[in-house]
């Protein structure tokens, strides 16, 4: 559980020793995150993605087949390299980089949490009790997006960034907080982007004498934005999301929100009143600087941008779906989250400071008690191990380690959805090419045609896997250049690896 502050210092329990409160709060914080999440996973969900593309920079012979793929994001964005450099420097095992960038990122983010707590709330039992909110994962209405993921995504690292950055804006800090944006937008560029659009509008709010500084940087931004559209890494990304390509990317529901159902704009357009009303209360309370009041009014250019998002949506620009603006609410969300949270503990103004900080205390417990039942509910349902460091040495496990000692120019074929039934992909635990996984395969088409199109024709040769023969096997091996194929399946082919009801056959 959180710890509890140490002693107050004023008639409002002002802490003598932030820095102290942080350092006690941060291991729990961390440790109720991870089970909010499922726990930690090396190689899961979208590290499906990640852990390829890094090993890809350390290894160019690694994925001859895949890395085309890979590169519809990999060129995107310099993330992949920058961890493979950081793997290459260190000489650490790929698993323990990511391990550790995962604590980074958490840490982050309650530091840049902390900070803003410090500046907008009275009570450090407050801060506590945000840190221990920010713990209870969940996802943001069909944006494709959770507030937190049980394994490093760099857009998690970006938004950390983002939280420190919005820190700085509030302790008037502008150029540490330009600072952490920039570095965020090589991490991920469009969170960074969110970020960027949501503090240079509330600077120019709080500092108008800076506004002819921010509309030349903005004239300056505009400019590269049109030059990477038309020339640089975006062009050619203006055409329409036609019929046929919106079909192959049906399964990635967020990526549409003019189809959003009704609970989806009830949930993402009701953190609009939310915010307004806890934040109209703490400017009646007289709490409300000028530059909460800018970041408050800032975040509102967001919707803007949503709506103009909209407009393109309709007009089927690809650009439009794949910056995918309806993660736009997950700043929202954290903006609701932290009103909410000064409202529970310090909100219902009292004439007695130790009336105040008894029900500032009672908050931080209520909500540390809240996560630490749900993380155990949560890691209890999953019925995995709380930290996962690398591939698991199961049947999977083995035969992947298998399958890193064949030739690193090998084809596999395995079932479409095996990331989802085995926890890991061919890709990061085999490190080798393989014929196609549906999930992440999918989610790179919207970035490229020719991607959606291969991951399309691929999923339609094996759409029922269960029931493939050795002869539709040694056709496909034939035609893609196949060399190995994993199933459960007992087949009349040549086997060259088993571990429990795995088999690896030998498809030439």
């Amino acid at each position: 559980m959180i710890h509890p502050p140490p002693a107050a210092s004023d008639a409002y329990g002002r802490p003598a020793a932030w820095g102290v409160g942080f350092v006690a709060a941060l291991l729990p914080f961390i440790v109720l995150a991870t089970l909010n999440s499922g726990g930690y996973r090396y190689g899961a969900s979208d590290q499906a993605f990640y852990v390829p593309a890094v090993l890809d920079a350390l290894d160019p012979e690694l994925f001859p087949r895949d890395t085309p793929l890979l590169a519809a994001q990999t060129r995107l964005t310099v993330v992949d390299d920058t961890i493979a450099a950081a793997a290459r420097v260190t000489g650490a095992p790929l698993p323990a980089v990511f391990a550790v960038l995962y604590v980074g990122s958490l840490a982050l983010f309650a530091w840049g949490a902390w900070r803003i707590g410090r500046h907008l709330y009275r009570l450090q039992w407050t801060a506590l009790a945000l840190l221990a909110a920010l713990t209870l994962r969940h996802a943001i209405a069909r944006s494709g997006t959770n507030t937190l993921e049980g394994y490093f995504q760099p857009r998690l690292l970006a938004y950390a960034l983002g939280a420190l950055a919005i820190a700085a804006f509030l302790r008037r800090r502008l150029a540490a907080a330009a600072a952490a944006v920039l570095v965020a937008g090589a991490l991920h560029p469009t969170t960074a982007l969110w970020f960027a659009l949501w503090l240079a509008t509330a600077t120019a709010i709080a500092h108008p004498g800076l506004r002819r500084w921010l509309a030349a940087g903005a004239a300056a931004a505009g400019a590269a934005a049109v030059w990477a559209v038309l020339w640089g890494p975006l062009a050619g990304r203006l055409v329409p999301l036609d019929p046929e390509w919106r079909r192959m990317l049906e399964t990635k529901d967020y990526l549409f929100p003019l189809e959003w159902p009704a609970y989806a704009w009830i949930l993402n357009l009701g953190y609009v009143p939310v915010i307004l009303w806890l934040h109209r209360a703490r400017s009646r309370a007289g709490l409300a600087d000028r530059h909460e009041r800018a970041l408050v009014a800032g975040v509102f250019v967001l919707l803007a941008v949503f709506a103009a998002a909209l407009v393109l949506h309709a007009l089927d620009v690809a650009l439009a779906f794949q910056l995918q603006p309806a993660r736009i609410f997950w700043m929202f969300d954290f903006l609701a989250v932290i009103h909410v949270v000064w409202w529970l503990a310090e909100g219902r103004r009292r004439p007695v400071p130790a009336l105040v900080r008894r029900q500032a205390a009672l908050a931080a417990i209520l909500v540390t008690a809240l996560s630490v039942t749900r993380g155990a509910y949560v890691l209890y349902e999953a019925e995995r191990p709380a930290v996962q460091l690398t591939i698991p040495d199961d049947d999977w496990g083995r035969a992947m380690r298998w399958a890193r000692r064949t030739d690193k120019a090998s084809g596999w074929l395995a079932d479409p959805l095996h990331a989802v039934r085995y926890g890991t992909s061919v890709r990061v635990a085999g490190e080798r090419d393989v014929f196609v996984e549906a999930v992440k395969d999918a989610a790179l088409g919207m970035y490229d045609r020719t991607v959606a199109v291969r991951t399309d024709v691929r999923l339609r040769e094996v759409t029922a896997f269960d029931e493939l023969t050795a002869g539709r096997a040694r056709a496909l091996a034939a035609r893609y250049q196949l060399d190995y194929l994993v199933t459960e399946q007992p087949l009349d082919l040549p086997v060259a690896f088993s571990s429990g009801p795995l088999r690896i056959y030998r498809l030439k």
